[in-house]
């Protein structure tokens, strides 16, 4: 079965084309247009913005991911795309080309939940390794062949942590579509208190990777920052108070002192170290205590922060100490993409007429 999946629920426009046969789930192509870089010249993504740039890339990107893998519109047994949470604007954008198109080709077409997806990322067994080009008119990241096998797919049951800039939830899944939510952030996501931290310290959007940079150069231990919710009995998180925490620590006259100094650079690596094991220490705790709770082997990351070299060698040494297996996407495909939307369309139900799908900006997982 082969599915041509359509990702635009942020500023990222993507479509990919996978392949699901005997060998499990391969990527046949793979294409991101992303805005980013306008985005970051106003600190954080506009969504009028990010749709009008979606609605230049959409056909082009879905015409890319087709011609990639050399394949003819015959040849898509199905189109699956994100239906939400995201953007209104954004989503918009992909549902009603999906729509028009699952119409024109006479193609089924399958909604997939945003969040869901990016688990679905752990269940394709060859991925494309990070080899790009670039399109200076669509600012394409196009990875292509050869493949790189992965055959550590995940079993249920299995613990699913999602963390990303706008979601941060635990998930205790029994098999395909059948999930119990065990908690999730009260405010700010992760990648939210990221990258709200990385913009006190004057970093540059998307401030996550810049405060991970500066935090291989620094001391964790030289700042004290609360770790949140840590001593709660429940799979809740909040990082709100963290990010209340590091503007607090900022106003302080030696920290302030130090910022301004150009030729103390140390101050903001000590900073940025502080900020990433404080909710690095609040997540891995959490998903250490519902595995032991619940008595699972297995644990799956997904989304934007999953790609944290720090979080996922903390998360690593906790599931070895307790014999856990741990299920971590590459780092192409834990950012927003087409190829998790079209993994996760081999396991969802389609939906009887295509015209009746509507998008969901609210769209949870609880």
């Amino acid at each position: 079965m082969i599915i041509l999946g359509i990702e635009t629920s942020c500023d990222e426009t993507a479509a990919a084309v996978l392949l699901k046969d005997q060998n499990g789930i391969q990527i046949l192509s793979n294409v991101v247009a992303s805005s980013a870089s306008l985005q970051a010249k106003y600190g954080g993504i506009i969504p009028e913005q990010a749709a009008r740039e979606q609605i230049k890339s959409i056909i082009p990107v879905i015409q890319e991911a087709i011609e990639n893998c050399k394949l003819k519109i015959e040849n898509l047994d199905a189109i699956s795309v994100t239906y939400g949470p995201g953007l209104i604007g954004s989503l918009l954008v992909g549902v009603e080309t999906a729509k028009v198109l699952a119409k024109i080709w006479n193609k089924p077409l399958i909604p997939v939940n945003h969040l869901l997806g990016h688990f679905y990322a752990n269940w394709i067994s060859s991925v494309i390794p990070s080899i790009s080009e670039e399109s200076q008119d669509l600012n394409l990241e196009i990875a292509s062949s050869p493949l790189a096998p992965r055959n550590d797919v995940p079993k249920f049951p299995c613990l699913g942590l999602l963390v990303s800039g706008g979601h941060t939830d635990l998930v205790l899944f029994k098999d395909h579509n059948k999930y119990e939510y065990l908690g999730g952030t009260r405010d700010d996501a992760a990648g939210e208190c990221f990258d709200k931290c990385a913009r006190l310290l004057g970093l540059p959007y998307p401030g996550g990777p810049e405060i991970s940079k500066l935090a291989t150069k620094g001391d964790a231990l030289k700042f004290k920052l609360p770790v949140p919710m840590l001593d709660s009995k429940d799979f809740d998180f909040s990082f709100s108070g963290l990010k209340t925490a590091v503007a607090n620590l900022i106003s302080t006259s030696e920290v302030s002192a130090g910022l301004q100094q150009d030729h103390t650079p140390e101050v903001l690596q000590n900073l940025a170290a502080s900020i990433e094991e404080t909710i690095i220490i609040s997540l891995v705790e959490k998903v250490a205590r519902a595995a032991q709770k619940y008595n699972i082997d297995q644990i799956i990351v997904a989304g934007g922060v999953a790609a944290n070299l720090k979080l996922k060698q903390a998360l690593k040494k906790k599931a070895e100490a307790f014999s856990r297996v741990l299920h971590i996407p590459p780092p192409e495909l834990c950012t927003d993409n087409g190829a998790m939307i079209a993994s996760a369309g081999f396991f969802t139900k389609l939906i009887k007429n295509p015209l009746n799908l509507q998008a969901d900006p609210n769209l949870s997982l609880s």
